[in-house]
């Protein structure tokens, strides 16, 4: 397990391209025969991956301090590649197709990530039990939003919400780009009190995001590739250009769960 450390928004300042891709880019996060896993002091979450060819068990990692890795905390489990595959939770199977998400409460003992799936993994800290909890994204209402006219026409599915499948703080969901739509949550926002991850995927291998970050009126940009995560801390903007459509899993971790939580920030007051 990676640990990185919090960091401030003045420090931003200063940083080169390699010191941004070292502090919020996560690169290479589905390896066929392990969990790679990176533990943020960003409200401590931790986003992970693994893509395997034969079942691989989720570990608990010395960070954690803990007897097993689901023990102070839960976990949202997005299968993000084309091929359905399974998750076992304490031997009950769960079988999920492409963007569907697996919430696995506290206290779930034996994680195991069995062939075919490319499984994304976000994690909070939990205080509270939830049940594990499958929810497929062909069940959701997605919620339209956007338009063609700013190119951001896109439909957004809620898994782990107040109003879906419930959880200590975990927020997660799957957002979905129209053909021809390239921006995402343009005007942009940020929310003081939650951080938020975004994986990328469904993007072409030869495709980029631009994806944006840093203080409203300070931006500084990351090129993100297909199945590449981003960790943007609460005073950050998040949002992104890519060169052809795309989808990405957007999981947030803090002191709420209301969605409809954030700081708006009109375009016009962007630098």
């Amino acid at each position: 397990m990676e640990v990185r450390h919090a960091t401030h928004p003045s420090q931003v300042r200063s940083f080169g391209t390699e010191d941004l891709r070292r502090h919020y880019l996560v690169e290479d996060l589905f390896p066929a025969d392990h969990v790679r896993a990176v533990y943020s002091h960003q409200d401590r979450m931790i986003v992970g991956g693994v893509a395997p060819d034969a079942p691989v068990t989720l570990p608990t990692f010395d960070p954690l301090r803990s007897e097993f890795f689901c023990q102070n905390r839960e976990a949202g489990i997005v299968n993000v590649g084309p091929a359905a595959g399974a998750v076992t939770v304490d031997g009950t199977e769960y079988r999920l197709a492409h963007g569907d998400c697996l919430y696995v409460g506290r206290g779930s003992r034996d994680v195991t990530f069995g062939p075919g799936g490319r499984y994304y993994l976000v994690s909070t800290a939990a205080h509270a039990d939830h049940p594990t909890t499958l929810s497929r994204i062909s069940d959701l209402d997605g919620t339209r939003l956007g338009a063609v006219a700013g190119s951001n026409d896109r439909t957004i599915y809620r898994h782990v919400h107040t109003g879906g499948v419930r959880s200590c703080e975990l927020v997660l969901g799957v957002t979905v780009l129209e053909p021809g739509s390239m921006w995402n949550t343009m005007p942009c926002h940020t929310h003081d009190r939650r951080t938020e991850c975004y994986l990328y995927f469904d993007l072409p291998e030869d495709q980029r995001i631009v994806h944006l970050m840093g203080r409203p009126d300070e931006t500084r940009n990351l090129i993100v590739a297909d199945e590449q995560a981003v960790i943007s801390p609460s005073w950050s903007v998040h949002c992104g250009f890519g060169t052809a459509s795309y989808a990405f899993v957007w999981a947030m971790g803090g002191e709420n769960q209301a969605f409809e939580d954030m700081d708006h920030v009109a375009v016009t007051e962007m630098r």
